[in-house]
Protein backbone atom coordinates (compact mmCIF):
# COMPACT_ATOMS: atom_id res chain seq x y z
CA UNK A 1 0.00 0.00 0.00
CA UNK A 2 1.00 3.62 -0.32
CA UNK A 3 2.83 4.72 2.80
CA UNK A 4 2.47 7.76 5.01
CA UNK A 5 4.83 10.53 3.94
CA UNK A 6 5.69 11.67 7.46
CA UNK A 7 6.98 8.21 8.33
CA UNK A 8 8.91 8.04 5.06
CA UNK A 9 10.58 11.40 5.69
CA UNK A 10 11.65 10.29 9.16
CA UNK A 11 13.00 7.04 7.72
CA UNK A 12 14.90 8.92 5.02
CA UNK A 13 16.66 11.17 7.54
CA UNK A 14 17.15 8.30 10.00
CA UNK A 15 18.87 6.15 7.40
CA UNK A 16 21.27 8.97 6.52
CA UNK A 17 22.13 9.53 10.19
CA UNK A 18 22.64 5.82 10.87
CA UNK A 19 25.03 5.51 7.95
CA UNK A 20 26.96 8.56 9.12
CA UNK A 21 27.21 7.20 12.69
CA UNK A 22 28.41 3.83 11.40
CA UNK A 23 31.20 5.50 9.46
CA UNK A 24 32.42 7.47 12.47
CA UNK A 25 32.42 4.44 14.79
CA UNK A 26 34.66 2.21 12.63
CA UNK A 27 38.03 1.52 14.34
CA UNK A 28 41.58 1.40 13.02
CA UNK A 29 43.04 2.65 9.78
CA UNK A 30 39.68 2.59 8.08
CA UNK A 31 38.46 5.46 10.25
CA UNK A 32 40.23 8.20 8.32
CA UNK A 33 39.07 6.81 4.99
CA UNK A 34 35.53 6.39 6.24
CA UNK A 35 35.57 9.86 7.72
CA UNK A 36 36.26 11.15 4.21
CA UNK A 37 33.43 8.99 2.91
CA UNK A 38 31.15 10.62 5.46
CA UNK A 39 31.32 13.77 3.38
CA UNK A 40 29.20 12.02 0.74
CA UNK A 41 26.41 11.49 3.25
CA UNK A 42 26.23 15.04 4.57
CA UNK A 43 24.86 16.39 1.27
CA UNK A 44 22.27 13.60 1.32
CA UNK A 45 21.06 14.68 4.74
CA UNK A 46 21.04 18.34 3.79
CA UNK A 47 19.22 17.58 0.54
CA UNK A 48 16.58 15.60 2.42
CA UNK A 49 16.00 18.62 4.62
CA UNK A 50 16.07 21.08 1.73
CA UNK A 51 13.53 19.10 -0.31
CA UNK A 52 11.42 18.26 2.71
CA UNK A 53 8.95 21.07 2.23
CA UNK A 54 8.32 24.44 0.66
CA UNK A 55 9.87 27.37 2.50
CA UNK A 56 9.63 30.03 -0.20
CA UNK A 57 8.16 28.14 -3.15
CA UNK A 58 8.30 29.90 -6.49
CA UNK A 59 5.35 27.91 -7.85
CA UNK A 60 2.13 26.42 -6.57
CA UNK A 61 2.08 22.87 -5.27
CA UNK A 62 0.09 20.66 -7.69
CA UNK A 63 -3.41 19.79 -6.54
CA UNK A 64 -6.16 17.62 -7.92
CA UNK A 65 -8.26 19.51 -10.45
CA UNK A 66 -5.45 21.91 -11.30
CA UNK A 67 -2.92 22.03 -14.11
CA UNK A 68 0.82 21.62 -14.34
CA UNK A 69 2.93 24.72 -14.81
CA UNK A 70 4.83 24.98 -18.09
CA UNK A 71 7.56 22.36 -17.71
CA UNK A 72 9.92 22.14 -20.66
CA UNK A 73 11.73 18.82 -20.79
CA UNK A 74 14.36 17.77 -23.34
CA UNK A 75 13.18 15.31 -25.98
CA UNK A 76 15.08 12.09 -25.23
CA UNK A 77 17.97 11.23 -27.51
CA UNK A 78 17.34 7.53 -26.88
CA UNK A 79 15.13 6.29 -29.73
CA UNK A 80 13.22 3.80 -27.55
CA UNK A 81 12.36 6.47 -24.99
CA UNK A 82 11.34 8.85 -27.76
CA UNK A 83 9.01 6.22 -29.25
CA UNK A 84 7.63 5.38 -25.79
CA UNK A 85 6.61 9.00 -25.24
CA UNK A 86 5.30 9.37 -28.78
CA UNK A 87 7.67 12.23 -29.58
CA UNK A 88 9.85 13.03 -32.56
CA UNK A 89 12.60 15.42 -33.52
CA UNK A 90 14.83 17.34 -31.15
CA UNK A 91 14.47 20.17 -28.69
CA UNK A 92 11.98 20.33 -25.84
CA UNK A 93 8.43 19.22 -25.09
CA UNK A 94 5.67 19.84 -22.59
CA UNK A 95 4.41 16.88 -20.57
CA UNK A 96 0.85 17.06 -22.02
CA UNK A 97 2.41 16.46 -25.45
CA UNK A 98 3.14 12.86 -24.46
CA UNK A 99 0.99 10.48 -26.51
CA UNK A 100 -1.11 8.94 -23.76
CA UNK A 101 -4.38 9.31 -21.91
CA UNK A 102 -2.64 9.53 -18.58
CA UNK A 103 0.88 10.29 -17.36
CA UNK A 104 2.33 9.50 -13.95
CA UNK A 105 5.20 11.78 -12.93
CA UNK A 106 7.52 10.81 -10.09
CA UNK A 107 9.52 13.63 -8.48
CA UNK A 108 12.44 12.17 -6.55
CA UNK A 109 16.13 12.39 -5.73
CA UNK A 110 18.48 9.47 -6.28
CA UNK A 111 20.03 9.83 -2.81
CA UNK A 112 16.72 9.57 -0.96
CA UNK A 113 16.38 6.03 0.50
CA UNK A 114 12.59 6.08 0.10
CA UNK A 115 12.99 7.05 -3.55
CA UNK A 116 15.44 4.21 -4.04
CA UNK A 117 13.10 1.67 -2.45
CA UNK A 118 10.28 2.84 -4.73
CA UNK A 119 12.36 2.25 -7.87
CA UNK A 120 11.56 -1.46 -7.96
CA UNK A 121 7.84 -0.76 -7.61
CA UNK A 122 7.94 1.78 -10.45
CA UNK A 123 9.64 -0.74 -12.74
CA UNK A 124 6.96 -3.28 -11.81
CA UNK A 125 4.23 -0.72 -12.51
CA UNK A 126 5.75 -0.08 -15.93
CA UNK A 127 5.64 -3.82 -16.76
CA UNK A 128 2.06 -4.13 -15.55
CA UNK A 129 1.03 -1.38 -17.93
CA UNK A 130 3.10 -2.50 -20.90
CA UNK A 131 1.96 -6.14 -20.58
CA UNK A 132 -1.72 -5.18 -20.51
CA UNK A 133 -3.11 -4.57 -24.04
CA UNK A 134 -5.89 -2.41 -22.60
CA UNK A 135 -3.40 -0.09 -20.88
CA UNK A 136 -0.32 -0.13 -23.11
CA UNK A 137 0.14 3.23 -24.86
CA UNK A 138 -2.57 4.74 -22.64
CA UNK A 139 -0.60 5.32 -19.43
CA UNK A 140 3.02 6.49 -19.51
CA UNK A 141 5.54 6.96 -16.71
CA UNK A 142 8.30 9.52 -16.36
CA UNK A 143 10.63 10.54 -13.55
CA UNK A 144 12.21 13.87 -12.66
CA UNK A 145 15.36 13.82 -10.53
CA UNK A 146 15.30 16.96 -8.39
CA UNK A 147 18.86 18.20 -7.91
CA UNK A 148 20.39 15.35 -9.92
CA UNK A 149 22.83 15.58 -12.83
CA UNK A 150 22.46 13.67 -16.13
CA UNK A 151 25.34 11.39 -15.08
CA UNK A 152 23.66 10.59 -11.75
CA UNK A 153 20.35 9.87 -13.48
CA UNK A 154 21.96 7.52 -16.00
CA UNK A 155 23.76 5.61 -13.23
CA UNK A 156 20.52 5.36 -11.25
CA UNK A 157 18.64 3.99 -14.27
CA UNK A 158 21.27 1.34 -14.87
CA UNK A 159 21.55 0.33 -11.22
CA UNK A 160 17.79 -0.05 -10.75
CA UNK A 161 16.93 -1.17 -14.30
CA UNK A 162 14.53 1.70 -14.85
CA UNK A 163 12.77 1.15 -18.21
CA UNK A 164 11.06 4.54 -18.60
CA UNK A 165 12.46 8.05 -19.19
CA UNK A 166 13.92 10.01 -16.27
CA UNK A 167 14.91 13.65 -16.64
CA UNK A 168 17.54 15.47 -14.56
CA UNK A 169 16.54 18.68 -12.81
CA UNK A 170 20.02 19.66 -11.73
CA UNK A 171 19.27 23.32 -10.97
CA UNK A 172 15.87 22.50 -9.37
CA UNK A 173 14.02 24.66 -11.89
CA UNK A 174 11.23 22.09 -12.30
CA UNK A 175 11.11 21.37 -8.58
CA UNK A 176 10.71 25.07 -7.84
CA UNK A 177 7.99 25.40 -10.50
CA UNK A 178 6.10 22.63 -8.71
CA UNK A 179 6.09 24.57 -5.46
CA UNK A 180 9.13 22.73 -4.06
CA UNK A 181 6.97 19.66 -3.63
CA UNK A 182 8.20 17.09 -1.12
CA UNK A 183 10.04 14.02 -2.35
CA UNK A 184 9.21 11.43 -3.35
CA UNK A 185 6.03 12.79 -4.87
CA UNK A 186 3.68 11.43 -7.53
CA UNK A 187 1.55 13.54 -9.85
CA UNK A 188 -0.91 11.96 -12.27
CA UNK A 189 -2.48 13.91 -15.12
CA UNK A 190 -5.22 13.06 -17.59
CA UNK A 191 -4.61 14.28 -21.15
CA UNK A 192 -7.62 15.16 -23.30
CA UNK A 193 -7.81 14.71 -27.07
CA UNK A 194 -7.49 18.46 -27.58
CA UNK A 195 -4.17 18.47 -25.72
CA UNK A 196 -5.49 20.03 -22.52
CA UNK A 197 -4.82 18.27 -19.24
CA UNK A 198 -5.90 18.05 -15.61
CA UNK A 199 -4.18 16.80 -12.48
CA UNK A 200 -6.24 13.83 -11.30
CA UNK A 201 -4.15 12.54 -8.41
CA UNK A 202 -1.25 13.58 -6.19
CA UNK A 203 0.57 11.53 -3.58
CA UNK A 204 3.46 12.18 -1.20
CA UNK A 205 5.57 9.25 -0.06
CA UNK A 206 6.71 5.85 -1.20
CA UNK A 207 5.05 3.21 -3.33
CA UNK A 208 5.07 -0.52 -2.63
CA UNK A 209 1.79 -2.07 -3.80
CA UNK A 210 1.43 -1.25 -7.47
CA UNK A 211 -1.81 -3.11 -8.20
CA UNK A 212 -4.26 -0.84 -6.33
CA UNK A 213 -2.24 2.19 -7.42
CA UNK A 214 -2.64 1.19 -11.05
CA UNK A 215 -6.37 0.67 -10.55
CA UNK A 216 -6.58 4.16 -9.09
CA UNK A 217 -4.69 5.59 -12.08
CA UNK A 218 -6.98 3.84 -14.56
CA UNK A 219 -10.10 5.13 -12.82
CA UNK A 220 -8.77 8.66 -12.32
CA UNK A 221 -7.71 8.93 -15.97
CA UNK A 222 -11.06 7.55 -17.17
CA UNK A 223 -9.53 4.86 -19.34
CA UNK A 224 -12.28 2.90 -21.08
CA UNK A 225 -12.79 -0.72 -22.08
CA UNK A 226 -14.25 -1.78 -25.40
CA UNK A 227 -17.68 -1.79 -23.75
CA UNK A 228 -17.26 1.85 -22.72
CA UNK A 229 -16.84 1.27 -18.99
CA UNK A 230 -13.90 2.47 -16.98
CA UNK A 231 -11.30 -0.26 -16.86
CA UNK A 232 -11.39 -2.28 -13.61
CA UNK A 233 -9.25 -5.25 -14.66
CA UNK A 234 -6.16 -3.75 -13.04
CA UNK A 235 -7.42 -5.12 -9.72
CA UNK A 236 -7.22 -8.85 -8.94
CA UNK A 237 -10.55 -10.71 -8.41
CA UNK A 238 -12.37 -9.85 -5.18
CA UNK A 239 -10.13 -6.86 -4.48
CA UNK A 240 -11.78 -3.47 -4.25
CA UNK A 241 -10.25 -0.08 -4.98
CA UNK A 242 -8.32 1.21 -1.96
CA UNK A 243 -10.16 3.89 -0.03
CA UNK A 244 -8.77 7.20 1.05
CA UNK A 245 -5.78 7.45 -1.26
CA UNK A 246 -7.24 9.69 -3.92
CA UNK A 247 -6.36 13.15 -2.73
Amino acid sequence: MIESFSREKEKCLSDCLKRSTALLSCPGRRRSKLRNALRSFIPILLLSLALGGPAFASGSTPVRGGKLPALRLPIPTDSDEKIYLGLSGEGFFDIPQIKAEGVLIKIFNIYCPVCQSSALAMAKLYRQIENNPDLKNKIKLIGIGAGNTPTEIEAFKQTHNIPFPIFPDEDLTIHNSLGEVRIPSFIAIRIEKDGSHEIVHTHLGGLTDTTPFLALMVEACGIKQANGRAKEAALPPNESRPEGILK
